[in-house]
């Protein structure tokens, strides 16, 4: 049973760290093609140079992405998919593409939701009440 739990947190621990936005938005890159570091963070609309260095250095860890260094002048340092991380571009181009797909739906659904929770909210200092 130990055993059984161990590997559940495992597994739990590498979904979490293949799966959140920054891991597949950056899969989605450079399964297209090998990126160099700028590039590859120009492409990312909204992420930060400290996400993306945190997120390729899980990912290489994971054995997802290598860090390839070119002995050109100067010196450059691509990023590329693995064997491995190329068996996620299926399951990562399914879901962009279903969130494309659905985007507009989903955001119904929420302005939805939230309209109802608005009318069972109770204001925090209803107007006339002082606070003392």
């Amino acid at each position: 049973m130990l055993d059984a739990k161990k590997s559940d947190l495992g597994n739990r621990l590498l979904l979490d760290q293949i799966a959140d936005k920054w891991s597949i938005l950056i899969l989605s890159q450079i399964c297209q093609e090998p990126l160099r570091f700028n590039l590859l963070k120009r492409s990312i609309p909204g992420i930060s140079q400290k996400a993306l260095t945190q997120a390729l250095r899980r990912l290489e860890r994971n054995g997802i992405l290598e860090r390839v260094v070119k002995t050109t002048s100067p010196v450059a340092v691509e990023y590329r998919v693995t064997p491995l991380g190329k068996t996620l571009s299926g399951p990562f181009s399914a879901l962009l593409d279903w969130t494309e797909r659905h985007a507009s739906e989903v955001e119904a659904a929420q302005s939805a939701y939230d309209a109802r929770q608005a009318l069972y909210e109770i204001p925090r200092n209803p107007i006339g009440i002082l606070e003392s």
